[in-house]
């Protein structure tokens, strides 16, 4: 590993200035991911600036009934937050279905959102990876790509975004406070995460050295009506291979209201809007949750290895929505 300098900050200006000041210094969360990449020699940050005693570790109710998260809650005090439970229940899910119990303690929302794929080419130093060093290469779309994206990818890079909290975050429409030299900024979660195309080493909108300060999720009465289903190759402490957060609002046996997003499917949290369309309006049973599904997975462009990602989003999204049905009809 690299030698690299430590400082600890004390509030949010004198952070940013720190990065505006040094582009080889990086924030420091729980460093759940960080430092994993710097023992691997993927990130090589020259200077480590420490958030976590910043004032950003508060859950708030708005004004207008939403909620707004800081950076620094931590994932297992944010699934535990009653409001959340309440509001969000998917969002309490989501992040109960990622890592372990010691890795929730200590990682952070803000960090969640900038976790790095765990592509095993990525993550390996000696392959190429166009996300790790642009213009290498991306063996994966001839290789191991099992559990890579079928939405969204290019011929530059097919990997998948790890995060489950982020899932749920989608599809409720989060927006994503943070702080530069500049001032202060907000971006639409649709917006955060940019597209593949030919420079996936260039992950998300932030400005160059932007702390991201808070989440802000506006009242969606529908979220209480919420549920996430994750899919994975073992019981417990693994990234997904398929998942689905939900909310579905019935009345009278008709949709009203409906949100879905899927995880592990593509570059970033993936918003099911064509589905969305499909089901506002109708009719609230399997059929209708099928052929919302079908509309989403229209696009979906699998590779010769994981082409079973379709049906069994497919089948994740009936199973969820009926799930969710049953539940408002009783």
């Amino acid at each position: 590993m690299r030698e690299f300098g430590y400082q600890r900050a004390h509030d949010v200006p004198g952070a940013v200035a720190v990065l505006a000041a040094d582009p080889e210094a990086r924030f420091l969360g729980g460093g759940t991911n960080l430092v994993d990449l710097m023992k691997s020699g993927i990130e090589r940050p020259a200077l480590l600036v420490d958030v976590r005693e910043l004032p950003l570790d508060r859950i708030t109710v708005t004004g207008d009934g939403g909620l707004h998260i800081g950076a620094t809650v931590t994932n297992s005090d944010l699934a535990a937050h009653p409001e959340v439970r309440r509001r969000y229940p998917a969002l309490a899910q989501a992040v109960l279905a990622g890592a372990s119990g010691q890795l929730r303690n200590m990682a952070t929302v803000g960090g969640n959102l900038l976790q790095r794929t765990r592509c095993g080419y990525f993550t390996d130093v000696s392959k190429p990876c166009n996300k790790r060093v642009p213009g290498s290469g991306c063996p994966a779309l001839s290789g191991e790509h099992r559990n890579h994206a079928i939405f969204g990818a290019s011929d530059s890079c097919v990997a998948v975004h790890p995060s489950d909290m982020g899932v749920a975050l989608a599809a409720f429409d989060a927006v994503i406070a943070y702080e530069t030299a500049d001032g202060a900024g907000e971006s639409a979660f649709d917006d955060f995460y940019r597209p593949v195309g030919d420079t996936p080493h260039v992950e998300t909108a932030l400005p160059r050295g932007a702390l991201i300060t808070g989440i802000t999720l506006p009242p969606a009465p529908v979220a209480a009506h919420s549920r996430y289903r994750k899919v994975r190759e073992r019981a417990s402490y693994a990234f997904a291979i398929g998942s689905v957060a939900a909310a579905l609002d019935v009345e009278d046996g008709v949709v009203t209201d409906v949100r879905l997003a899927f995880g592990a499917v593509a570059s970033r949290p993936w918003r099911a809007r064509a589905a969305e369309r499909e089901l506002l309006g109708r009719t609230a049973d399997g059929a209708a949750f099928a052929a919302a599904a079908d509309a989403e997975l229209a696009a979906a462009a699998p590779l010769v290895h994981n082409a079973y990602k379709v049906p069994l989003m497919r089948n994740l999204v009936v199973a969820l929505l009926t799930e969710l049905e049953q539940e408002a009809t009783r």
